[in-house]
């Protein structure tokens, strides 16, 4: 018994010896970027989430950057990464996408988004959900929501000014899920208070970019249980409303029956609710952080601030009724706010990475990139980078005269690019500059605490950004 005990022992040291020497020497027909690989499954995940406060490109990009160049190697979440701090790399990816790449999420990713979600899509269904989405959200789409995106700004912000202080992330958030909870789903939290949608999607976001370790107590696990809550209570209002086929909301959700109706629809249960629990998140949060960052930096900068009432004082005076709601012509004149939202969507790097996983060995200047490796493209290295950028860490928003302000570059991904582009980029530009004309056209604000900033590396107001609104022709 002693010697097959040995025997055991031998065998399991030698297969993990043998397991850790293929890890450190990696196979490549060609020539890998250079790069550690850290620790076997950990890799270098921890030092990738550990904390940063500031808005420049995390510690733990700069430092590998100074050592191995503008692409390294390193291991993430259990996956074999190569990440790029290149502007041509990680825009020759975007454009591949679907031929030598695919857009990938860590498997951690998946479990919060869901395997169905949108993300993780590729090809025909890919094209057919973003077809889908596009019926609510598209630029077309978003002429008919124009009015109402206007109205729910405008009755929160009228609370907001009663309040003696408001914490303003949370604040835009909960206005921004009032409009995509009805627009969607027809959701209204003041008829349903005890289904809180938003508070479990606040568990939610906490867990995301954290450590993947799925025990109570952890971030991860509250994470999973927020997910869990949310999509149970989203199933149970698609069967409520599939009970009444005949009762038409006019909302996301609509569409979605009807396509669940079809004999040969690809869509299922599980495809939609995926879907609609990734569009509630990213809109709701992604432009809460963009808009909370843009008052953050308007009340740093003075004369931005003032360059930019100047331009929607200027709207209101061009009209016969002042007192009128905006038209689609005046947001399309908005020129500086569109300089600000750019130059915050800079700054902010609210999407900091995207992965994408190469199908088939790749050749980039004198490196390889091998097939089922993951590429990493890290937005905040080249939005940040002083080549591309002078004073790149300068709120600066003239430096956008002049320049394309929609769409994306090999300098300005803020968004993605080609295939990966946000679906949602025009509804949430239309929502920050809504917001902007409602606010500086009717209010002004000061600072009361808070506004600090960390990155995990998402984007995070730990203390809140707390701020008090006043009416204008009430100025202290």
């Amino acid at each position: 018994m002693l010697h097959v005990g040995l025997c055991l022992v031998a065998l399991f040291v030698v297969s993990i010896t043998h397991w850790v020497y293929r890890w450190r020497n990696l196979k490549c027909n060609g020539t890998l970027p250079p790069g550690s690989m850290g620790w076997p499954l950990l890799g270098e995940t921890l030092q990738f989430i550990a904390p940063s406060h500031t808005l420049d490109t995390s510690a733990f990009i700069k430092n590998r950057i100074k050592r191995y160049g503008s692409i390294f190697r390193t291991s993430l979440f259990g996956s074999r990464v190569i990440v790029s701090t290149d502007s041509e790399l990680s825009y020759m990816v975007f454009q591949q996408e679907g031929r030598s790449f695919e857009s990938w999420y860590p498997p951690s990713f998946r479990k919060v988004l869901g395997n169905q979600s949108l993300a993780f899509m590729h090809g025909s269904l890919r094209k057919y959900l973003k077809n889908m989405v596009l019926t609510v959200i598209g630029p077309q789409s978003l002429k008919n929501i124009f009015s109402e995106v206007e109205t729910v700004a405008t009755r929160n912000m009228e609370r907001w000014v009663s309040q003696e202080t408001t914490e303003l992330k949370t604040a835009v958030a909960d206005m921004i899920y009032e409009f995509m909870g009805k627009k969607m789903i027809s959701y209204d939290p003041a008829e349903k208070p005890s289904e809180n949608l938003r508070e479990n999607y606040e568990a939610f976001v906490r867990g995301l970019y954290s450590f993947p370790l799925e025990i109570p107590g952890t971030a991860y696990y509250r994470c999973l249980q927020g997910r869990k809550k949310v999509m149970m209570m989203l199933k149970n209002m698609l069967q409520a409303r599939q009970a009444k086929p005949n009762e038409v909301q006019n909302d996301f959700f609509d569409y979605v029956i009807e396509e669940l109706k079809k004999n040969d629809t690809t869509l299922t249960e599980e495809i939609s609710l995926d879907l609609i629990f990734g569009l509630l998140f990213a809109n709701h949060e992604s432009t809460s952080q963009a808009i909370t960052l843009a008052i953050k930096f308007l009340t740093d900068n003075p004369r931005a601030l003032k360059e930019l009432a100047e331009e929607h004082e200027l709207i209101l005076k061009k009209r016969e009724k002042p007192e009128a709601g905006l038209t689609w012509e005046e947001y399309k004149s908005m020129t500086f706010t569109f300089q600000i939202i750019n130059e915050t969507l800079r700054l902010g790097n609210i999407a900091p990475v995207a992965f994408s996983k190469a199908l088939t060995d790749i050749k980039f200047k004198d490196y390889t990139i091998p097939s089922g490796w993951v590429v990493m493209a890290c937005s905040p290295a080249v939005h940040l980078d002083p080549v591309n950028y002078k004073d790149p860490l300068k709120f600066n928003p003239w430096r956008w005269e002049g320049m394309e302000l929609k769409g994306s570059s090999k300098t300005f991904m803020a968004f993605g690019g080609a295939q990966r582009y946000c679906v949602g980029a025009d509804l949430a530009r239309l929502q920050m500059a809504i917001f902007l004309h409602c606010l500086v056209t009717k209010y002004w604000w000061q600072p009361i605490k808070g506004g600090d900033i960390v990155r995990t590396p998402a984007l995070q107001f730990p203390n809140g950004f707390h701020v008090q609104f006043f009416e204008k022709d009430k100025r202290q």
